[in-house]
């Protein structure tokens, strides 16, 4: 490999990787990203979308307008995120197929969850919370763990419009309270306990001292997941069981919203380690477009396909790519709860093996860690179902892609399509969409950005005379959008 020399801001050369890896043919052939979408316009490509995968209770009429740097996306229309994600599917007859398969750290606990099933819990949960008083336009506080009951108070909030903020189960008391004041929720949902590496996470005891600190939030509904001995306000605290007790799940009774595409649908904090959080608006239908397109093509989700981002949904990966991209493309899903290594190193391959996954998404700190562990945890399963890896959050060294990629399946290695994406932090698509479906790539290489040939809002490197949005001299090797992104709001 040749070594990484700099002249100024410029990078001149790079680590050459010189091991190439061409797609398998069956893969490439039937793939969803064909080569034609390269060649279609940036406004022609999201217009389809725009109408295609998405349902609307009132079509758009403009496709956006951007204000440098400010973009809004499908002026005009109405939907609901939820009926995308969920109604739509059971009223086309697909009620009965699986939405997610959980699984909980501790072994054998599991649950299969439909699309009926989801719309079920949905809609009784909706409903509490609207004789709780919420209702559109109220902000929603969401501290939990990787349990079902998560994605369901999601759903739930925004089938009535109330915008969310969910805050990583790892965070401590102050970081909650912190993002429940400037979002000024006046409703928080959490649980009794989490479970992490076989042990418990205080989750209501933290979420108890950050309401103390939180004088907007009048009212808490707990899931009681552990059965831990915990605090209860009366007056304030209620058990989620007893607060959908009676209420209806027929969807008939709890009518979606209709939401005007730019209302907000969540916020999400960054995580305040360079500086105080700030709140990322996420507004409704520029961002269902944006992940349920991207999840689509960057994933290739076939209709039988069995998913399974292994992030946390208090990320926004997870929000993007384990909630409402998924779902709304009507795909099966897979959410665990625990560690890689509870209660052994192979607790992975073990879930694939058992759901038959065939696309995995995860980080490549995971792989380096399944690296330090030893193939051997893998080999100890069939994970020939696999045939697409993905990986975000950084860049992928090569020795850790080619580890990924042989390891999936020792004797047929090439089986299986391996890719590397750039989902932008807080935004929440993939930013740097990768261009495998054609000739060879290098290990641990992502796609590379062609301006204005992707239909994505794909960057440019600035050169000489580049300048930024407010006129100011770039840098070379900055990379420039130069057109809206279909998340990006403010």
């Amino acid at each position: 490999m040749a070594e990484v020399t700099t002249t100024g801001h410029a990078i001149e050369t790079i680590l050459l990787e010189e091991r190439r890896y061409p797609p398998p043919e069956d893969f490439a052939s039937q793939a969803n990203a064909q080569p034609d979408i390269y060649e279609q316009s940036f406004e022609e490509f999201w217009e389809r979308e725009g109408r295609e995968r998405v349902t609307w209770f009132q079509d758009f009429d403009q496709l956006y307008e951007w204000e440098q740097p400010y973009a809004k996306w499908y002026l005009g229309g109405k939907l609901n995120v939820t009926y995308n994600c969920v109604d739509r599917h059971v009223e086309a007859g697909n009620g009965d197929k699986v939405a997610y398969y959980w699984e909980g750290e501790p072994v054998d606990d599991r649950r299969t969850i439909t699309f009926a099933d989801l719309q079920r819990e949905v809609v009784r949960f909706a409903n509490a919370l609207k004789k709780l008083g919420v209702k559109k336009g109220t902000p929603v506080g969401i501290y939990m763990g990787m349990v079902p009951e998560l994605p369901v108070a999601m759903l739930a909030c925004v089938r009535i419009g109330a915008p969310h903020t969910v805050v990583f189960g790892g965070f401590s008391a102050d970081s909650l309270s912190g993002r429940l004041n400037d979002m000024e929720c006046e409703l928080l949902i959490t649980q009794d306990e989490g479970l992490r590496n076989g042990a418990s996470v205080p989750l209501k005891k933290n979420a108890d001292a950050a309401m103390d600190d939180s004088p907007g939030v009048k009212q808490a509904v707990v899931v009681r997941r552990t059965g831990g001995d915990v605090e209860m306000k009366e007056g304030r605290d209620l058990w989620w069981h007893d607060f959908v007790e009676g209420e209806s799940d027929d969807a008939e009774s709890c009518p979606c919203e209709p939401m005007d595409s730019e209302d907000l649908l969540y916020l999400l904090y960054t995580s305040g380690t360079t500086a105080k959080p700030k709140g990322i608006v996420h507004t409704t239908a520029g961002y269902l477009v944006g992940v349920s397109t991207t999840h689509n093509y960057i994933f290739d989700v076939k209709p039988d396909s069995i998913y399974w981002c292994a992030a946390d949904i208090g990320w926004v990966t997870g929000h993007s790519y384990i909630v409402y991209g998924p779902l709304c493309n009507g795909t099966t899903g897979v959410i665990y709860e625990g560690v890689p290594n509870y209660p052994d190193k192979d607790r992975w391959w073990s879930i694939i093996e058992r759901y038959k996954v065939d696309i995995l998404y995860t980080a490549p700190t995971a792989i380096r860690t399944h690296m330090k562990w030893g193939p051997e945890f893998a080999q100890k399963h069939d994970l020939s179902s696999l045939r697409l890896l993905g990986t975000v959050g950084e860049p992928i060294n090569p020795e850790a892609w080619v580890w990924y990629r042989e390891n999936r399946d020792r004797d047929d290695p090439d089986h299986a399509a391996a890719g590397d994406h750039d989902a932008e932090s807080r935004l929440g698509d993939e930013a740097v969409p990768g261009r495998r479906r054609r000739g060879l790539r290098r290990a641990g290489e992502r796609g590379r950005p062609r301006r204005r040939r992707l239909p994505r809002p794909a960057p440019s490197v600035a050169g000489d005379a580049a300048r930024d949005l407010q006129g100011r001299q770039a840098l070379q090797g900055d990379l420039l959008v130069e057109v809206p992104r279909c998340v990006l709001r403010g």
